[in-house]
């Protein structure tokens, strides 16, 4: 690995590293918004899906455009609408104002992840592309993992509107660092073409069938997965769980992602990328259904690590399979859509799990519900028909 190599890789793992804390920040801030204002299971999971409407927005309109003007430009656009929306947050009133805001930073946050994958691809080493693109993504639950860790500290004292200020403040630093040191890789700029980066170029005969089947396992692993990032803090606190427990144990969810996606990453560069995420898929579905054996345990917390292990180490993965899938010329065009309809499972998601709490379910009748997708998620990963892809 060249030096430059390493630099463009750190740089898109602090780039995912801000993703997740200006994803997950509603999170970890959902408990004590909801005490403030009084609202409702079935409008925060709305408030959460708001975001991952903007994420999916930016990541099919915003994220293809990176292979038209650069991946380095989108970058810093994304940057700047993160941190000034996060900041913003934290001066809303109201549910409605709050919702606008979630849209609008998370166009920025979903043309950032499709971008981050794409530059990473054309930088790292062929033989170990999926590997490097797997671990540059995991920077997204260790942006996570340190929110958590310091949030409950941070809203007991000084409120969740601070929380929201930091984190804008720390996104605007990402800024002169994109602009001074981040580079286009040589591939891009000798393959990129404009008049290639177009929807049509998924669905050409070549690419078509794995397009959809891509499309899928996004779509149901994204659904498991933004249910449980976005309401395991609060239905743990349903569970009778303390405020500062319930935002730990969302904590221990991401943490197990740290550990996941590297390790999937190395078993995909071993033993391929369709066995690896297509098995911890089906593990991770197995893992939701006997969730309620745990109930009162402390093996709960064992279990949570887990799934973060496995929900999030297998929808990384499908990343590194979008940017394998696809050529330089419509990489990003590619993944943004990939990401765009994981996305619209991940808006989902959430919802879903609003009117199953409305309806008085509890964390293990919730899981029971969201084994099903992560279960068939699996089987069609197993199946995508890519030649690249093994």
């Amino acid at each position: 690995m060249r030096a430059i190599q390493v630099l463009i890789i750190l740089i898109c793992f602090l780039c995912n590293m801000l993703d997740g804390m200006d994803v997950l920040i509603i999170s970890y801030t959902a408990p004590a918004i909801a005490k403030a204002w009084s609202i409702s299971p079935a409008n925060l999971g709305i408030v959460f899906s708001s975001g991952l409407v903007g994420m999916t927005v930016g990541a099919i309109f915003l994220a293809p455009l990176a292979d038209r003007f650069g991946r380095k430009p989108l970058m810093i656009l994304a940057a700047l609408i993160m941190g000034s929306c996060i900041y913003l947050t934290s001066f809303a009133t109201d549910i409605n104002v709050l919702m606008i805001y979630r849209f609008i930073s998370g166009l920025g946050i979903g043309t950032m992840m499709a971008s981050t994958a794409a530059i990473t691809a054309e930088y790292a080493p062929v033989s170990t592309r999926d590997f490097w693109v797997s671990t540059v993504v995991a920077g997204y639950p260790v942006g996570a993992v340190l929110t958590g860790i310091s949030s409950a500290k941070i809203i007991a004292e000084s409120g969740w509107e601070h929380l929201f200020q930091l984190a804008g403040i720390a996104t605007f630093l990402v800024v002169p660092i994109l602009l001074f040191l981040l580079k286009e890789s040589d591939e891009f700029k000798a393959k990129a073409k404009p008049e290639d980066a177009k929807l049509s170029a998924l669905f050409t005969a070549e690419y078509k069938w794995s397009t959809w089947q891509l499309w899928g396992a996004l779509f149901l692993s994204f659904t498991t997965l933004y249910f449980l990032m976005n309401w395991i803090p609060k239905l743990a606190t349903n569970a009778g769980l303390s405020m500062e427990l319930a935002i730990y144990s969302g904590t221990i969810f991401n943490l197990g992602a740290i550990v996941g996606i590297p390790v999937q990453g190395y078993f995909s560069s071993r033993f391929g990328l369709k066995k690896s995420i297509g098995t911890l898929l089906l593990i991770t579905a197995v893992l939701l259904g006997i969730f309620g054996l745990f109930s009162g345990s402390n093996l709960i917390l064992v279990v949570l690590f887990f799934l973060g292990f496995g929900v999030q180490g297998s929808f990384v993965g499908l990343y590194a399979v979008a940017a394998r899938m696809y050529p330089t010329a419509f990489r990003s065009t590619g993944v943004g859509w990939a990401i765009g309809m994981g996305r619209l499972g991940g808006i989902i998601g959430p919802v879903l799990g609003g009117l199953l709490v409305g309806l008085g379910f509890g964390m293990a009748q919730s899981f029971i519900f969201f084994a099903l997708p992560s279960f068939i998620a699996g089987l069609i990963t197993l199946k995508i028909s890519a030649k690249t892809i093994s």
